[in-house]
């Protein structure tokens, strides 16, 4: 696809303007960051793994009724989406206790919670994308809330769904974040599941040994990233069988 005109550059996906007013060009990098962005380092294979990953978790959330900016993949690195207003907030649905959270309530990791636990960052790379409550969000206008109720309602959907796909090839769902964007038709809005689904903002793990299958791999040096998320292309089926691990995957079409 001819390059068009750089929107954004994050520490994972760079954003084009897209062919259709209303459009934007999503493309996955093979950058791989840790720690805010201390830790880095370039994983061949990465973005295309991402970009097929977080397709299929897009269409399969849209065919149960959850709006997504996605329009379709374009190529193995690049897909189009909407444009969308993101709310500057990061979602987290946990599972079980893991990460920052087991360091800051003192739960040993892989505890099952009583109920998923819905959390909210403000999304701000130099304060470190600290926690906030229901109330700063209302204090500081970052979303109405209507606004909140609908964000619980998508993160509470999407995580049923990410639940029983992973459940369904052996692998456990830890937590994982998402973004929420506004779109607006007319004078109306409504929010829709935005940036992406994949391994790069979940935790998952094998249901029999534990196993990491995402990018705490990374983040403790626990072996191969590409491998790790070869292996979950692999168990959803978007990989040709048997493929090995490799830095340039081939995809089914």
């Amino acid at each position: 696809m001819a390059r068009r005109k750089k929107i954004y550059e994050g520490k994972a996906k760079t954003l084009y303007e897209g062919p259709e007013p209303g459009t934007i060009v999503q493309y996955f990098k093979d950058d791989a960051t840790a720690f805010n962005a201390e830790k880095k380092d370039v994983i061949e294979g990465k973005g295309v793994l991402n970009n097929i990953l977080s397709e299929y978790f897009m269409l399969g959330l849209a065919n149960v009724g959850v709006p997504t900016h996605f329009l379709k993949r374009l190529n193995m690195r690049e897909q189009l989406v909407r444009s969308c207003e993101i709310i500057p907030l990061e979602v987290i649905v946990r599972n079980y206790a893991a990460g920052s959270m087991s360091k800051r309530l003192g739960i040993e990791e892989g505890t099952q919670l009583p109920r998923p636990i819905v959390e909210y960052c403000y999304k701000e790379d130099k304060l470190g994308d600290p926690l906030v409550t229901e109330e700063h969000i209302a204090a500081f206008g970052w979303a109405t809330q209507q606004d909140m109720d609908d964000i619980l309602s998508l993160a509470l959907r999407v995580n049923d769904f990410l639940s029983g796909v992973m459940y369904g090839v052996g692998i456990k769902l830890v937590d994982f974040k998402i973004e929420i964007g506004r779109v607006f038709e007319g004078d109306f809005q409504r929010l829709v599941v935005a940036d992406e689904i994949s391994p790069d903002s979940c935790r998952l793990w094998d249901l029999e040994t534990g196993e990491k299958l995402d990018k705490d791999v990374f983040r403790r040096d626990l072996g191969s990233l590409t491998d790790a998320y070869t292996e979950v292309a692999n168990r959803l089926g978007l990989l040709p069988k048997n493929q090995p691990p490799m830095g340039k995957p081939t995809l089914i079409n």
